[in-house]
């Protein structure tokens, strides 16, 4: 069957991208929707792209790209290619223009837009439709269409250029329009942006244009902007400028009837593409031209609900520090884990508080415990409770679900080390039992073993008592810091007294690791090895010292080794499995650390820990009633200092199972890429574990489910999640409500008090981490991962954390002043700059 070089916009749709490109595919669907006015066109099919690329001389792929375009340019266009553009031109008539639009194949898809990144040529004589393809196909390798594709993960060989020829229409007011708010997300909303001629005055940013805000049949928002400028045909071709008479400057380009029809035009393209669009428009008469409709890529996903009421959610991964897209099978396991009913959207979850902030004392209750550990979801979930009505208010006397597990109250549970050491050996007998259990188990019988000893891993992670101790440690330290601040005006008094305390398994992980660089220390060749060299243990212990270096790293993953970055995503490879990410970290442990440094910093800080009791204890006494006040004071120290360590042991726990189900889980899969049932292991990462079961019993699996997965989790991790989301689609941030942040200063939470000054180094990997003492950390978030690095850091700076997330308790622990959720901190702060970190009131100072 012969190539076809020219397609009409008629003959193609949504299923036409390999052959007529995003734009094209789009544009042919655009034509079959009732009411939509398409300017009448032809594409240029990728078939005519691939033969004038065949006849280039492959470039060096050192060349510029600059180069690249020039080839393409000066390549002679085949005849046939020729005759099949030149006939279709020839179809309108002799004084039609033409716009000419480039339309790639990795264009206006859900997950990458390409907006802008090829070439437009508007108002091109017929005469000159061939020359302006030709520049359309070179586009495709200008330098900003080269760096977006590589930045979303499309080789260039990947995709191919079409282009879509269309009448050109000569308007009086163009445009664009989004059927959802591109800033909030609200899907409410269709925004609308008019200027008086071509977009061109819009989109290169010439002119102020007005904008609509549209809900239903009505404008709600509305500016006119000043424009001094529209953006004409040329009657030689191409564009010119032209310059609005003053007193048409402030003159709407469209009417309130016409934007209302225009919103209901976008309503009706948004339905039958399925999702938000946004639309390039333009009116010439009274008729409105639709030139383009793309997907909003930009938008957060909405969790999918039935019952058509409003809901709101909080995100899951602000809590648990881990704010990355997570794979299928992590989601499950996640939502198998918790009790707690989770909605998922984007690669992340969240939980839906609707009924629990319908009922009053529900609201007030968790207004009151989110404000306190995160003030920014705290008021971005006031916000959304603010709007009269957008949550219905429950009868008087409705009962919300419980914060807590039920039971005894913290306060009852006596103030015991022995407490803790129980909890701690019930976890590791049961480890060790599941560790012997799982062993001979494959097939079906695995996946049901799993399914099952998730309930255990649900009794423990959820167990009464082990909620009880790290409760009562949290409230004693917020009974801490409330009381004395009003008897001794000691702002956070509880953060240096919780340096050292016992049981703390994350804590314990990073001095531990300061062992470790003490065994290599020694050596210099082990050292020189671990700078230069590809990492393996099995070369390390080749080398001299190397024997006792291996079995002290191994050592520590046998106790360790379950954890890495993004923890709770069983999916994410660990550090017993990439035992190289650890590298750096040791290398800085040995170059900036002294022999025995671990014993030392934990001794230190239990030291300065007791000095500050007795400080505040001696000043207590001295007020009236002291001797009481220090009594309940010592009494709520001790409690603290007993439980606070066993605030990270659930969780490791919690890993420590996970990463023995997914080590058996991955050998199973590695049995169903044998039988070639799976292409390769990791697959299975993308398979809820529902799904997985079924394609162990059955022996197939969907292969183009897997490849969706893929592809939506690429666009998922390119997304922000909200701390608050609502059903509308809104994305809340919140807002720090402060009087006290000194002008240029970034506001956050602070959690360990403290001032310290030193030279930020923004680390977004843990694995190219290169810190010396005195520099602080400004990251997004830290899981207990990133525990490792606060032994050689002298303050934290976070965009996401909490007063109780695990960041904070660990630079607590460690006497590390540290500011979390300060919003933007890791574009704002450059790296290499001096910073003031202010632990104790709540912002970071950006210093010359």
């Amino acid at each position: 069957m012969p190539e076809q070089y020219v397609l009409g916009l008629d003959e193609v749709d949504e299923a036409s991208i390999d052959a007529v490109g995003g734009k094209g595919a789009h544009l042919g669907a655009l034509t079959r929707i009732d009411g939509v006015r398409v300017p009448p066109g032809f594409c240029v099919t990728t078939a005519a792209f691939q033969r004038v690329m065949a006849a280039v001389p492959a470039p060096d792929p050192a060349a510029p790209n600059a180069r690249v375009r020039q080839m393409i340019e000066d390549a002679a266009i085949p005849d046939d290619v020729a005759a099949a553009i030149t006939t279709a031109v020839g179809r309108f008539d002799a004084n039609v223009t033409f716009a000419v639009r480039s339309s790639a194949t990795a264009e206006d898809l859900p997950s990458a837009s390409f907006a802008g990144q090829q070439d437009t040529y508007l108002n091109v004589p017929a005469a000159e439709v061939l020359r302006h393809v030709s520049r359309c196909w070179a586009s495709l390798f200008t330098d900003r269409a080269v760096l977006y594709r590589r930045r979303n993960g499309i080789p260039d060989g990947a995709a191919h250029m079409a282009v879509v020829v269309q009448r050109m229409v000569l308007p009086e007011a163009s445009g664009v329009m989004f059927t959802a708010d591109p800033v909030t997300g609200d899907r409410r909303s269709v925004c609308v942006e008019a200027v008086h001629g071509l977009g061109e005055a819009l989109v290169s940013g010439l002119v102020n244009a007005d904008s609509y805000t549209v809900r239903g049949a009505t404008i709600v928002a509305r500016t006119v902007g000043v424009k001094r400028l529209a953006v004409d045909p040329a009657p030689a071709g191409g564009t010119s400028e032209r310059a609005i008479d003053p007193a048409e400057q402030a003159r709407p380009a469209l009417g309130d009837a016409q934007v209302v029809r225009l919103a209901e035009l976008g309503r009706r393209i948004e339905a039958h593409f399925g999702r938000p669009q946004d639309i390039e428009w333009c009116l010439a008469g009274d008729d409105l031209h639709v030139v383009q409709s793309r997907p909003i890529t930009t938008l957060f996903p909405i969790p999918a609900t039935t019952d058509g009421a409003n809901h709101v959610y909080l995100s899951v991964g602000h809590q648990q520090m881990m704010t990355d897209a997570m794979k299928p099978l992590g989601l499950s396991f996640w939502q198998m884990t918790t009790p707690a009913p989770m909605a998922e959207a984007g690669g992340r979850l969240f939980v839906d508080v609707t009924a629990r902030v319908a009922a009053p004392a529900g609201r007030a209750a968790l207004l009151e415990m989110i404000g306190r550990s995160d003030p920014l979801t705290g008021d971005a979930l006031r916000t959304v409770l603010d709007r009269d009505g957008y949550i219905a208010t429950a009868p008087d006397g409705a009962a919300a679900p419980p914060l807590l597990p039920a039971g005894a109250t913290p306060e009852e549970l006596p103030t015991d080390p022995a407490v803790v050491v129980d909890l701690i050996a019930q976890h590791q007998a049961s480890i060790a039992e599941l560790r012997e259990a799982i062993r001979p188990l494959s097939g079906t019988a695995l996946l049901d073993f799993v399914q099952a000893d998730l309930q255990e891993l649900r009794r423990l992670l959820f167990d009464r008592r082990s909620h009880q101790v790290f409760m009562s440690a949290m409230e004693a330290a917020w009974w801490l810091n409330e009381h004395l601040e009003t008897w001794l005006g000691e702002k956070n008094a509880s953060d240096p007294l919780t340096q050292s305390v016992p049981h703390n398994v994350t804590s314990e992980m990073g001095l531990a690791l300061l062992d470790v660089a003490d065994v290599i220390r020694p050596h210099p060749d082990l050292v020189a090895y671990l700078e230069h060299a590809e990492f393996s243990l099995e070369d390390m212990a080749k080398l001299p010292g190397g024997p006792e270096a291996r079995d002290a790293i191994e050592a520590w993953l046998d106790t360790y080794g379950m954890r890495c970055a993004g923890e709770i995503d069983i999916t994410r490879p660990r550090w017993s499995e990439e035992p190289a990410t650890l590298v750096p970290v040791i290398l800085g442990n040995v170059r900036n650390f002294a022999p025995g440094a671990a014993a030392r910093r934990f001794e230190e800080g239990r030291q300065d820990a007791l000095a500050k009791e007795q400080e505040l204890l001696e000043r207590l006494r001295a007020l009236p009633d002291g001797a009481a006040k220090a009594g309940e004071t010592k009494q709520k120290i001790d409690r603290v200092r007993t439980f606070i360590g066993y605030r990270e042991y659930p969780k490791y726990g919690m890993v420590s199972r996970y990463f023995i189900y997914k080590q058996a889980l991955l050998e199973e899969a590695g049995r169903l890429v044998r039988a070639g049932v799976l292409r390769d292991r990791d697959d299975v990462y993308h398979l809820r574990f529902d799904e997985l079961h079924e394609v162990v019993r059955t022996g197939h699996a969907d292969a183009s489910l897997i490849d969706r997965r893929r592809e939506e989790f690429r666009s998922y991790a390119t997304l922000t999640p909200p701390r608050v989301l609502t059903s509308d689609g809104e994305a809340i941030t919140g807002a720090y409500r402060r009087d006290d942040v000194p002008a240029g200063a970034l506001a956050g939470l602070p959690v360990s008090a403290g001032v310290v000054e030193g030279r930020a180094r923004v680390v977004l990997d843990l694995a190219h981490a290169d810190l010396e003492p005195g520099d602080i950390l400004v990251t997004a978030y830290t899981d207990p991962s990133w525990t490792p690095l606060f032994v050689a850091i002298a303050g934290l700076v976070t965009e996401v954390g909490g007063q109780m997330t695990h960041g904070a308790v660990i630079a607590r622990e460690y006497g590390l002043p540290a500011v979390v959720a300060v919003v933007g901190a890791t574009t704002a702060i450059e790296d290499g700059r001096r910073i003031r970190v202010h632990g104790t009131e709540g912002y970071v100072e950006l210093l010359p």
